[in-house]
């Protein structure tokens, strides 16, 4: 919608009496009145012709307000939503604040009360657009923040994070290891309103349960031993900010339970505690495996996914954004000739084409970390790339016996882990992967074959 378009309000309510009253009241405001008995009716519409206010009863035949908002949220996630009910209760009103809804108004309600409502609504989200044009386009902090590129599908992943900038939503970043979601993550946070707020990291995949039940928690003095005092935990220290679950797919069913009830009620219980304790936190959790392909082996809860997944960001692997190599390179080097203090002007053009057909199986991560063995054993300005380097590394692994995936990531990274004489930390950094992720893999196989 350009800036002419008329401010538009969906009024939708399956009783035709509501929806006369409700254009009745609202004739000389400074909106178009949009009325509809058929929710789906009226969704095909916000999403062709788009809404500045959205207003909607709970109870309807063909799709719940509830339903309805969910619908809303998956195409626009600033619209405000005013949800309407005759039969309140705390659960519905929970779940529809959850979801994003601006309002819970029960029935009978005074029309011009919730007019006034809407223009004070209306009133805000000008505002927050103003505020919001005086930022910097996320395009335009992209360097700031770590995040480097412009192809389209990186273009896709500023624009997510421009809109959510005034909201806190939570959002699910999906990727493989090595695309940066963390930086993503990040670039969430700063860009947000409450970027001076705490943006606090847990590597999920790293703690056992206990550990990250009194991390994410806290305890209290006496719980267990060795709690010799009250410890807030980080979803404490993260309240008013952001929180960020990185490989949140590892952690078991039971703490999933456990977070879900966080999530959702935005309120903790210390270890040893019994004092709720209200906290106010963006959530935002990243994986490198497919959670609904884990859920439907019942491996990660789909009430969890559901209301962390408001918003999700797919990562790209570097693969299918070659046109962001050179742009990651120009970034590194000068990352790296100023760290290294060597004298470096960048790749020839043969090593740049070469880097742009390598297939990175390690991602942006493997890249850097190209970038700087190369230029820590350079001798000249130009950097350059032996072919025989790139090809050996396209052809790690492959035989003529047509291997799985998972068979050829398993011998590539036991040739790797052999070459580095069984060191762990130099085989994760030339695989471009977390130390934590390179113990759960070689974990995983040690298990599998015993």
């Amino acid at each position: 919608m350009n800036a002419n378009s008329p401010v538009r309000v969906h009024f939708i309510d399956d009783d035709p009496t509501a929806g006369d009253l409700f254009r009745r009241f609202s004739r000389g405001r400074d909106y178009e009145v949009c009325i509809f008995r058929d929710p789906l009716e009226a969704l095909e519409d916000i999403q062709q012709q788009g809404s500045q206010l959205v207003v909607t009863d709970l109870s309807m035949p063909a799709m719940s307000g509830l339903e309805l908002l969910e619908a809303i949220r998956k195409t626009d996630i600033e619209v405000p939503v005013i949800m309407i009910t005759g039969f309140s209760t705390e659960d519905n009103a929970i779940r529809a604040l959850r979801l994003g809804a601006a309002d819970f108004v029960k029935k009978p309600f005074d029309m011009d009360e919730l007019l006034d409502k809407i223009d004070a609504m209306l009133d805000q989200a000008a505002h927050r657009q103003q505020e919001k044009s005086k930022r910097p386009k996320m395009s335009d902090q992209q360097s700031q923040f770590g995040m480097i590129g412009s192809s389209e599908a990186i273009r896709k992943i500023y624009n997510i994070i421009d809109k959510i900038s005034d909201i806190r939503c939570n959002v699910i970043i999906e990727g493989e290891s090595g695309t940066g979601k963390e930086l993503v993550a990040h670039a969430i946070h700063k860009q947000s309103v409450f970027a001076d707020q705490p943006f606090i990291v847990i590597d999920c995949g790293s703690l056992t349960d206990t550990l990250l039940e009194t991390e994410l928690f806290g305890h209290e003095k006496g719980a267990f031993t060795g709690a010799s005092q009250n410890k807030p935990g980080l979803l404490e220290v993260a309240s008013g900010g952001t929180i960020f679950l990185d490989e949140i797919c590892n952690i078991s069913d039971a703490m999933q339970m456990k977070l879900m009830r966080a999530v959702q009620a935005q309120q903790i219980t210390r270890v040893g505690g019994i004092q709720p304790i209200d906290i106010d936190v963006r959530f935002v959790a990243a994986t490198n495996r497919n959670l609904e392909e884990l859920i439907a082996n019942g491996q990660f809860r789909h009430d969890l996914y559901h209301r962390l997944n408001v918003v999700s960001i797919h990562m790209p692997p570097l693969r299918q954004r070659p046109d962001d190599i050179e742009q990651l390179l120009d970034y590194f080097v000068q990352e790296f000739a100023q760290r290294y203090q060597r004298n470096v002007k960048g790749f020839d053009e043969d090593s740049i084409q070469r880097l742009k057909q390598y297939s990175w199986p390690g991602n942006i991560r493997e890249l850097r970390n190209t970038v700087e063995r190369t230029i820590a054993l350079a001798d000249g300005e130009t950097l350059h790339i032996d072919a025989d380097l790139m090809n050996a590394r396209t052809e790690e692994g492959i035989d003529a016996d047509a291997p799985t995936l998972e068979i050829l990531e398993k011998r590539y990274i036991m040739k790797i882990l052999d070459r580095c004489n069984g060191n762990r930390e130099q085989t994760a950094s030339i695989l471009g992967i977390n130390k934590s992720t390179l113990w759960r893999k070689l974990q995983s196989w040690q298990k599998s074959s015993e």
